[in-house]
This record gives C-alpha cells, structure tokens and sequence, in this order.
C-alpha cells in the first residue's frame, strides 16, 4: 500500500492510502492488482473500505456521474475496486478465482468514468 497526496474528497480521506494501488482507471488494471495482491492484503482493504461504501455511494450520487470532479472519481474507482476484491473476500477466499486454471477474459466495455 503505498501514500500520496490527498486525492480523494475530504469525508473520505482516510481512505487515501489505498488510491494508489486501488484506485485504477480501467477493470483489467484493477484485477491485475487483485491477483498481485497476498490474500490479507485484499482483505485488509476490504475491511477498510466496506464500512464506508454507503457513505461514498450517498456522496457521489449527489453529484453528475457524466461531471464527476477528479477526487469523487477516485472513490468511484475504490468502490469498483471493491466490487472485485469482494468476490475474493467473501466466496473465492484467495485472490484467484478456484479451479480457473490459466483461464481468462477480457473487458470488452468498462462501467462509467
């Protein structure tokens, strides 16, 4: 986990040491982090940002997803992050998804922002 500068909206910002290995702008690069990342890290981010989900959902839905400010784009980016690691966290258990093999896919559309 690595620290920069403040980069998310101030109600959020003691979420800022997770940004810059979580906050990623496209699915692909946000899942090469999941599976690069040792199980209790994953689980530590979890832990951290889940408790704070609804609250940035709240925020952000207060704002223009089609004019969404550099800092709540951010957290948009996290709770996409979230979404992906979840599925690690609370079913596969691991950062890989069990029994895949060398199986991939690719992301042919990304979600909003």
């Amino acid at each position: 986990m690595t620290t920069a500068a403040a980069t998310l909206p101030e109600a959020f910002r003691d979420l800022e040491p997770y940004v810059a290995d979580w906050a990623l702008p496209t699915r692909q690069e946000r899942y090469d982090m999941r599976l690069s990342k040792p199980f209790e890290e994953l689980v530590e981010f979890y832990d951290a940002i889940t408790p704070r989900a609804e609250e940035a959902i709240d925020y952000l839905k207060a704002l223009d997803l089609n004019a969404l400010p550099e800092d709540a784009t951010r957290l948009l980016r996290l709770l996409y992050s979230l979404v992906l690691v979840s599925y690690a966290v609370n079913v596969f258990k691991q950062p890989r998804i069990p029994d895949s093999g060398s199986a991939f896919f690719d992301t042919v559309a990304e979600p909003a922002v």
